[in-house]
């Protein structure tokens, strides 16, 4: 079990966990045009954690996406907060009650300290999205940003 409190961001997972995370992203990637990435930290300094979590996608110049579809989740881990926030091409076809769900379902697994698997799984549903509305062009496509986890205080 975690020790929370103790821990900085990058230490509470292991490097199975991480590299289940990383794995996802890459998996979504491969199905799609859109880019996704991971934030992690230990706490959330904004009280508003969906505009945390969109400073975070900006300062990460995920903007710049050709087709406007990079999606960013955020999980500040001893604050028990997270977010996802889509960039606007994404978020046109598929809207607030998807990111909610995404949420949701992080929550979840997150309840049963099941945070990579949770992490991860969402990744694969937003990738799954992401694939419906943008699918892979494998003569265009390149991966426009990295797939590493970024890791806060």
């Amino acid at each position: 079990m975690f020790n929370l409190f103790k821990k900085k961001a990058v230490d509470l997972f292991t490097a199975d966990q991480k590299e289940l995370i990383t794995s996802s992203i890459r998996s979504a990637e491969e199905r799609t045009s859109g880019q996704i990435r991971v934030f992690i930290e230990s706490k959330c300094s904004n009280k508003n954690t969906l505009q945390k979590a969109k400073e975070l996608f900006y300062r990460l110049k995920m903007e710049e996406t050709k087709e406007h579809n990079g999606v960013l989740v955020y999980v500040a881990i001893k604050d028990k907060r997270l977010a996802v926030f889509g960039d606007e091409g994404i978020h046109q076809k598929v809207g607030d009650t998807f990111w909610n769900d995404a949420v949701q379902k992080m929550i979840s697994h997150f309840n049963k300290e099941n945070y990579a698997y949770g992490i991860a799984r969402v990744v694969q549903e937003i990738g799954d999205a992401l694939q419906l509305h943008f699918p892979h062009d494998k003569n265009n496509d390149i991966n426009e940003l990295p797939d590493d986890i970024v890791f806060g205080k």
